[in-house]
């Protein structure tokens, strides 16, 4: 990519929630040292943003994500577009094309699989030839997920010589929401499906991101009862984004070689406590994740239940922001379980507002200024990013990753 480019960084959809509090992490973190732009359709709105952000300077653009032409001429104008606006399936395809053809690298909130499965399909090699680097779900879906296993392999191998052949990831205390955003995501995401059986199907196979020919492996359907660890000594429960995260985990292994193994397992389940108020909310929230899709896979149910949920622009005050927090526990461990490592990721804001729009931010100045090992195509964010991000997230984003 040449270094002539206008901008270090685009911020594609900035007048939204997410996008304005990753505007403000720009400014906060970076000051002036960052060249970048906001973008979105409504330049009023923008305006109205740089002005509480407190960024006078920061270049303005005005464009439309369903005109090709105005997403071509924006990826040509930086080095990496950095999007909040989704469903990405509904207003993204546009943009991350453009992308690939002008080996624009970018970086995306999304956790709609379907979609996902298609822009890997689609410009995978449009990406390869044009040198972009492509990655999604740079949030809290799924980079808790996706570098804390990257981080625990690395620990395990530091420990006992040898990858873990299978890593439990345990969701611990945390407090905040799901965004609207990702919410009418997966609203989007029900509707597809309930329209095309080769999008259930698809949403079925715990391998479905992997390259092609490569989407098979140990793991089977996601395990929705409520379930004793005795690794954690506490009853575990579904937890509402493990479908997306797994396979992120699983696509990254792919993507690296199988350094882990072609028999490498993973599972991603929520810690709910030790006693029986443990065990009875483990079950009530397994029931929950068993009749939320037969009832969400009705049209009306959906559209009734659209009208309570938070929705795409909403979110909570900046003290609330602050209060929350997020913890995920990895523990890995060899074939017979005779060597094991224990490690927790955690975050000092809201996984869905706060910390999301933080690792976004920190995932675009990586795109933008690291030197990345990787070629151009369609990657996760271990995969891409690896240490560099893990280091810039512990620097600028408030997570921490650490060895128990």
């Amino acid at each position: 990519m040449s270094d002539t480019r206008e901008f270090e960084v685009i911020l594609w959809g900035a007048t939204g929630f997410t996008g304005s509090l990753v505007a403000q992490h720009f400014v906060d973190t970076y000051g002036a040292e960052l060249n970048w732009a906001m973008a979105g359709r409504n330049l009023t709105k923008l305006e109205q943003v740089r002005a509480k952000i407190g960024a006078p300077d920061v270049p303005l653009i005005q464009a439309d994500s369903h005109d090709q032409e105005a997403m071509n001429a924006l990826a040509a104008r930086t080095k990496v577009i950095c999007t909040t606006v989704g469903p990405y399936a509904l207003y993204g395809t546009p943009l991350i094309a453009a992308c690939a053809q002008a080996g624009t690298h970018y970086c995306d909130l999304t956790g709609e699989v379907q979609w996902m499965s298609q822009t890997i399909r689609d410009y995978q090699d449009a990406a390869t030839a044009s040198g972009a680097r492509l990655v999604h779900t740079c949030g809290f879906d799924s980079i808790p997920s996706d570098l804390g296993v990257y981080y625990t392999q690395q620990a395990m191998q530091q420990k006992n010589g040898s990858f873990a052949s299978r890593v439990k990831a345990r969701v611990g205390k945390f407090s905040g929401s799901a965004s609207g955003g990702t919410i009418a995501s997966m609203m989007v995401m029900m509707e597809q499906m309930s329209k095309d059986a080769s999008i259930r199907q698809e949403l079925e196979n715990p391998y479905s991101l992997n390259p092609a020919g490569e989407q098979s492996g140990p793991d089977g359907l996601d395990d929705n009862r409520a379930i004793y660890d005795e690794d954690f000594g506490q009853w575990t429960s579904p937890f509402v984004m493990a479908a997306v995260n797994a396979r992120v985990v699983r696509r990254s292994n792919a993507l690296a070689g199988y350094p882990y193994g072609k028999e490498f397992e993973y599972c991603e389940r929520q810690l709910t406590g030790e006693d029986k108020r443990g065990q009875k909310k483990a079950k009530n929230i397994a029931l929950g994740s068993k009749l939320t899709p037969v009832f969400m896979a009705l049209g009306p149910i959906r559209k009734l239940a659209g009208r309570f949920l938070p929705k795409p622009g909403e979110g909570p005050t900046p003290e609330e922001q602050r209060k929350g927090h997020f913890e995920m526990f990895f523990h890995g461990q060899n074939v017979d379980g005779s060597q094991t490592v224990r490690t927790r990721v955690s975050g000092d804001r809201d996984p869905g507002y706060g910390a999301t729009s933080r690792m976004l931010g920190e995932s675009a100045v990586c795109l933008a200024r690291d030197e990345l090992s990787c070629p151009g195509g369609v990657w996760t964010p271990a995969s891409a990013m690896g240490n560099l991000l893990i280091d810039r997230l512990q620097k600028s984003a408030g997570v921490t990753f650490e060895t128990l």
